[in-house]
């Protein structure tokens, strides 16, 4: 009996592994290889899927700034909403000012299309300018934190391409508003006295107006007027008046 289990400890010692069938270890490393990848993906940040990652940060960026304002729009909150590393924006707008100044140029381009498609549905002149300040004073309530972004000079760059050519093309587009006629580029070229007249008169109007009504200035003039009248309905009586006062002026 003593040799028998001897023998079998010796046996046990030495027997070799059993084999594992090929497809069985191909299973087992995949998910060791598996559970590897998840180990490294943890602690990571998740991967940015997207192509245009250029675009999808001035998107982010939009999104930050109308949700947490202007104090709110930082490189890192960006980089935050577009999920991807701290040093992504850095990478592609250099510091805070190259992107805000980015974005400000998109605001531009579409803040000047929304205006040109307005004046297009004017049958007269009049109708058209009032159109566009009516497209004005919209886009800024749609967007208010985009608007204000566009004109804080002190935060942007403007001699950046993009957003020179976006802000000029729409202050064109304000000219028009007013009825400047000009026979070369108004955004660039020297305008008249009279000229500079009417659309200074009537930017500060709109602009004025727009700022009042998104800071909720107007509330007590709204409660004394009758029922129904809001406010672009008093922004379009303001209008006609100036309005048509700076078409019949003489250019």
């Amino acid at each position: 009996m003593t040799t028998y289990n001897i023998t079998m400890t010796k046996q046990t010692k030495t027997a070799k592994p059993r084999a594992v069938p090929q497809d069985r270890r191909k299973k087992v490393a995949g998910n060791s290889q598996a559970k590897g990848a998840v180990k490294k993906t943890a602690g990571a940040e998740s991967p940015y899927h997207h192509g245009d990652l250029h675009g999808a940060l001035l998107k982010a960026a939009e999104i930050v700034l109308e949700r947490d304002g202007l104090s709110g729009l930082t490189l890192r909150a960006v980089a935050r909403e577009a999920g991807v590393s701290h040093a992504a924006p850095t990478h592609h707008f250099g510091d805070l000012t190259g992107l805000v100044s980015e974005l400000a140029a998109i605001g531009f381009r579409n803040f000047n299309a929304t205006m040109t498609a307005a004046g297009a549905s004017g049958t007269t002149p009049l109708e058209s300018a009032l159109a566009r300040a009516k497209a004005y004073l919209a886009y800024a309530r749609a967007q208010p934190g985009m608007y204000q972004l566009m004109f804080r000079t002190e935060r942007l760059d403007m001699t950046r391409p993009n957003l020179r050519e976006a802000a000029n093309a729409s202050f064109a587009g304000l000219a028009s508003v007013v009825g400047a006629h000009h026979p070369g580029n108004v955004a660039t070229d020297a305008l008249t006295i009279e000229q500079a007249a009417q659309i200074a008169r009537t930017w500060s109007l709109v602009h004025g107006f727009t700022m009042l009504t998104l800071d909720g200035r107007l509330t007590d003039i709204l409660r004394r007027l009758p029922d129904g009248t809001d406010a672009e309905k008093l922004f379009v009586e303001m209008l006609k008046i100036t309005v048509a006062r700076a078409m019949e002026t003489p250019k």
